[in-house]
């Protein structure tokens, strides 16, 4: 079973949705980094339930850094962060009845029965409160660097929010808002709650963009940044497509409409359009990486659905207990961003070292 991503920066995440606590470790960072506790808490607060719309589940996140940190800076050995489970109810599961789009019974199948099936163990999205913490961590040493991360509700329910137009403003408001789009959407959240008023649930899509990354960061065809960055956001268990730049759209295109022209303004190399989104090649062409992720909905739902019996071998209906979300996408949304920061992370501290979040690039 392989729990880590990374490679000069490396996360390995831990524990189950209704074990002790959940976790991860950070090995490879750079020794002098600020470690921002105000900011670690306020990325939790973002992913906790907070509204109508929200699980019932209602966590305190009270993290606690256990090692590699040492006087408000980490010391560059490996930054252990657990954050407990304390609003548990296990007596809303039980095994041997898989709830459909879970991974109770493929967990099942892979582990023989030992699995921690209770809400969904290890496969749970209580378990991304781990990766948040980590960009809790990665994300202000980033912005050090002048790389900015955002991500909003591109559309929920059927309902579409503005596409990214004036990025660096558009981050800043929609990392400083709980409900992250650009426009108002309150008929998005509307949507949202007829889904649970019919106990039912909706997905949607997610965009994200980075800012601030130099030409030259990535690896051709197996480690390209798409291919990191994909692999990452497909660990995200609600993730079931992604795209960059134009994506699909570039399948209708002519080559003519889908080339981004190449010019020199004010010093620097740019593209005239980013239909591409920031990456040629595999790497970053100093433009914004833009990428889309599809959310399906949370397959909790209260409606009586189609499962089986494992131990009587026979078809059954089954009745979803316990306290769920109608729709994940605004609490998914510092997830990505987390997600995000780690591989750009991992992928600068290949090309630069990684002192470079200390040293900068020019040093």
């Amino acid at each position: 079973m392989k729990n880590t991503f990374g490679n000069s920066i490396a996360v390995t995440i831990f524990g189950e949705s209704h074990g002790q606590a959940i976790g991860a470790v950070i090995d490879g960072i750079c020794p002098g980094i600020e470690i921002n506790d105000e900011f670690i808490s306020s990325q939790l607060t973002k992913r906790r339930p907070s509204g109508p719309t929200d699980t019932k589940r209602r966590e305190k996140d009270e993290y606690k850094i256990l090692s590699g940190v040492f006087e408000g800076k980490a010391t560059g050995t490996p930054i252990a962060i657990i954050i407990p489970n304390e609003d548990t109810r296990s007596g809303d599961y039980k095994r041997g009845i898989p709830r459909p789009s879970h991974a109770d019974y493929t967990a099942s199948v892979k582990y023989h029965g030992y699995e921690d099936y209770r809400g969904g163990g290890h496969f749970s999205g209580r378990v991304t409160a781990a990766l948040v913490a980590v960009g809790g961590i990665l994300i202000p040493a980033l912005n050090k660097l002048g790389i900015k991360i955002g991500t909003h509700i591109l559309e929920c329910a059927g309902v579409r929010d503005k596409a990214f137009e004036n990025i660096e403003k558009e981050i800043e408001k929609i990392n400083s808002i709980s409900f992250p789009t650009i426009s108002d959407q309150a008929k998005m959240l509307d949507e949202i709650e007829r889904a649970r008023l019919d106990s039912d649930s909706v997905g949607g899509i997610l965009e994200s963009a980075i800012i601030g990354m130099p030409a030259g960061v990535g690896e051709p065809w197996f480690d390209s940044v798409e291919s990191i960055i994909s692999h990452a956001l497909f660990s995200i268990g609600a993730v079931k497509g992604v795209e960059f730049g134009r994506g699909f759209e570039l399948a209708r295109m002519r080559g003519s409409q889908a080339n981004d022209p190449i010019a020199y303004e004010n010093g620097k190399i740019i593209t005239k359009t980013n239909n591409n989104g920031g990456i040629n090649g595999g790497i970053t062409n100093s433009m914004p990486i833009i990428v889309k992720c599809a959310i399906k909905p949370t397959p909790s739902i209260a409606l009586e659905q189609e499962s089986v019996d494992l131990e009587k071998m026979e078809n059954t209906k089954l009745e979803i207990k316990g306290r769920h979300d109608p729709a994940i996408v605004r609490r998914a949304c510092v997830v990505v961003d987390s997600v995000l920061a780690i591989c750009v992370s991992d992928m600068l501290a290949q090309r630069y070292g990684t002192d470079v979040f200390l040293k900068g690039f020019d040093k």
